[in-house]
């Protein structure tokens, strides 16, 4: 059995562990990453936010991502009814980047871990961890490839960036009640040929079928487009048909697309994944970090999946880098409230939009422009901004405003 010996074992090839292995071999670390599968694979997060940017470039990637021609993403688009609430990057507070991208994942990841291969980082694609053990501040790592070769490899420090795989979390019993309750999501992809211009065709929108429900539209650079529906578990799985007809059943309930989509073939039947909202005891141990939804997964509705999944690899990276090199962290002040101050900001936007409330904000004829801004500023990922006061009091001022919005239709 062969045994190998790296600083930092990274587990998942996805955006938060390339990041952390992009901001680890520019610092000229010893560090492996443990991929299960081939790539490219089909996975979903397929928007990104713009806070995102930050941290591709701080590991070193932004200009290969640059090159390759993804969708541009200006801002996002809410439609409710005859409602529509749009939100311009361009126009947010504060400082921070005005754009993004929309990405099919499969190409995006490959571009990430081939631009790693190139700057000599070691990935071992298909290859799975079957178990992991700690002592005496050194983990044992069992590993399989595709081969059924087995192998051991130590490490000082393990970064789980497994993703849905949920490594860490399943083996050393990590798993807690997630912070959002009970819904599941449907999805597909579809190769638009008769797209519209400008911003039908090139936009992420979000139609609200009612409180609860929601569709989305993301269309890529390449002419694919991704559809996809987010709801109660009872609402996806109320339909003893097929995923495909089910899915078409879902299309028909929309308004604003409905009949747009009618003649194209699913590129691949729909997938179901329910109870998508996920959730640890903690964050961090001794010896290992969780990042991205190997962690916590709150919900697709303002894409921030890609988003906190980027922020906490690199976050890992560093302050790992730091221990192994012999200097003290406090992981708890660093590194965990750090992360979970940025994640409790969305799941208040996550659990208001879902009470209504926000859509109520959203969606209000005449809205405030700073108070707009303020909001887009959280959508576009900058959340640990206190400066802006819709991160600062966010659960607080949600109320207000929307106790505000109540009194006018009293009135």
């Amino acid at each position: 059995m062969k045994k190998e010996f790296r600083d930092i074992v990274i587990i998942g090839a996805g955006p938060s562990g390339s990041i952390a292995a992009g901001y680890l071999e520019k610092h000229d670390a010893s560090v492996m990453i443990l991929e299960k599968q081939k790539f490219p694979r089909f996975t979903i997060g397929e928007s990104l936010i713009p806070k995102c940017m930050d941290n591709f470039e701080e590991a070193g990637f932004l200009e290969i991502l640059k090159s390759q021609g993804f969708q541009k993403k200006f801002g996002a688009r809410f439609i409710k009814e005859n409602k529509t609430a749009e939100f311009d990057f361009s126009k947010k507070f504060g400082e921070g980047w005005n754009w993004t991208w929309q990405v099919p994942r499969a190409d995006f990841d490959k571009v990430l871990t081939d631009e790693l291969s190139l700057r000599g980082v070691d990935i071992r694609f298909e290859t799975e961890v079957t178990s992991v053990s700690y002592r005496d501040k050194f983990w044992t790592i069992m590993t399989r490839n595709q081969n059924g070769k087995v192998s051991e490899i130590t490490s000082k420090f393990i970064i789980d960036s497994s993703g849905n795989g949920r490594v860490l979390a399943r083996q050393l019993d990590l798993e807690a009640p997630p912070k959002i309750y009970d819904h599941s999501s449907i999805f597909t992809h579809i190769k638009e040929t008769n797209r519209p211009e400008d911003i039908e065709g090139n936009q992420i929108t979000f139609e609200v079928l009612n409180t609860e429900t929601w569709f989305w539209y993301i269309p890529f650079s390449n002419g694919v487009s991704s559809l996809g529906f987010v709801g109660p578990n009872s609402w996806i799985e109320n339909s003893n048909e097929n995923n495909n007809v089910a899915f078409k059943n879902m299309l028909r309930e929309t308004k604003f697309y409905q009949g747009r989509f009618d003649n194209y073939q699913f590129n691949f039947r729909p997938v179901k994944i329910n109870n998508i909202s996920k959730n640890v005891k903690y964050i961090h141990g001794e010896g290992f970090a969780l990042t991205g939804n190997s962690a916590e997964f709150l919900d697709p509705v303002f894409s921030s999946g890609v988003a906190f999944a980027t922020e906490s690899g690199l976050l890992a990276a560093k302050l790992a880098l730091r221990e192994i090199n012999g200097e003290k962290i406090n992981w708890e002040v660093e590194y965990s409230d750090y992360i979970k101050k940025g994640v409790n900001v969305f799941s208040t936007y996550v659990k208001e939009w879902y009470s209504g409330k926000l859509q109520d904000i959203f969606f209000h004829p005449f809205p405030n422009p700073k108070i707009k801004e303020q909001i887009c500023a959280v959508l576009a990922g900058y959340v640990w901004d206190n400066k802006n006061p819709f991160v600062r009091n966010h659960a607080r001022i949600l109320e207000n405003l929307h106790t505000l919005i109540q009194k006018e239709k009293i009135t």
